[in-house]
């Protein structure tokens, strides 16, 4: 019996195993592919005795940052300075880290945590322009993964990666929020929004040869922001006013 039983598990495991071959993998960028994301492993660029120093002019930011927090609740500046920490440098490296944990009197784990945490944060180098492509359910609903190979080929860059002349990094991230105007992606800190494999080659083109960036927003529809790109199907007549199906009694 016990032998039996041993067999079935075997070749219910080998089924498995096959199946999971044939399944399509539904994010393909580094943060899949290895544990990058939550550990740091020390580089000629990246590690503990790489100086860093903020600025004088963010030195002020710092300081007004530091004035919205009542004492003993500092700590809660923790995001800011670090998002102005990547902002100097365009990614944050382990010695901006320590910087940040060395202000706010905290020991350098407590910001580890934070810095692991959130995929914001780049604890790697990134190129001039950070591209990240929102393949969730409604963008891939939409051919986001149209708009992925667009940027790939028009960047010359693969997903996870940063192109050879140090401007492109693309990586598919899920989600962006905005879900109404599928497809998107982000460069930077730009929303392109409403996207076509051709708009999306014009704006990493655009970037790629130096001309003026274009625009953020929805680029092929005639909307401002997430409002129906068709004319509106609810809030089409006057509200009513008070009293509106009252009981007359009341």
């Amino acid at each position: 019996m016990l032998g039996t039983l041993q067999r079935a598990r075997s070749l219910l495991n080998c089924s498995l195993s096959k199946a999971l071959k044939n399944v399509r993998g539904v994010q393909s960028s580094a943060g899949r592919l290895s544990d990058h994301l939550f550990v740091h492993r020390d580089s000629e660029e990246n590690n503990p005795n790489t100086p860093f120093e903020f600025n004088e002019a963010n030195k002020k930011r710092v300081e007004a940052i530091l004035a919205i927090y009542p004492e003993g609740h500092k700590r809660g500046a923790m995001m800011p300075l670090l998002d102005l920490a990547q902002r100097q440098l365009g990614w944050l490296p382990i010695s901006a880290m320590h910087k940040v944990a060395e202000i706010l009197k905290l020991p350098n784990m407590r910001v580890y945590e934070v810095a692991t945490f959130y995929t914001m944060f780049n604890r790697q180098p990134v190129g001039k322009y950070h591209v990240q492509v929102c393949t969730c359910t409604p963008c891939w609903l939409r051919g986001s993964d149209e708009i992925l190979q667009a940027v790939t080929k028009a960047a010359n860059c693969a997903v996870g990666h940063t192109s050879a002349d140090k401007l492109f990094t693309v990586i598919e991230v899920e989600c962006l929020g905005a879900c109404a105007n599928a497809p998107m992606l982000q460069v930077n800190d730009d929303y392109y929004e409403d996207l076509t494999a051709e708009t999306t080659e014009k704006i990493i083109n655009a970037l790629k040869n130096g001309q003026d960036k274009p625009p953020p927003g929805p680029q092929v529809s005639s909307r401002f922001a997430a409002e129906p790109a068709g004319q509106l199907t609810t809030l089409t007549s006057p509200p009513p006013g008070p009293g509106f199906k009252i009981r007359s009694d009341l």
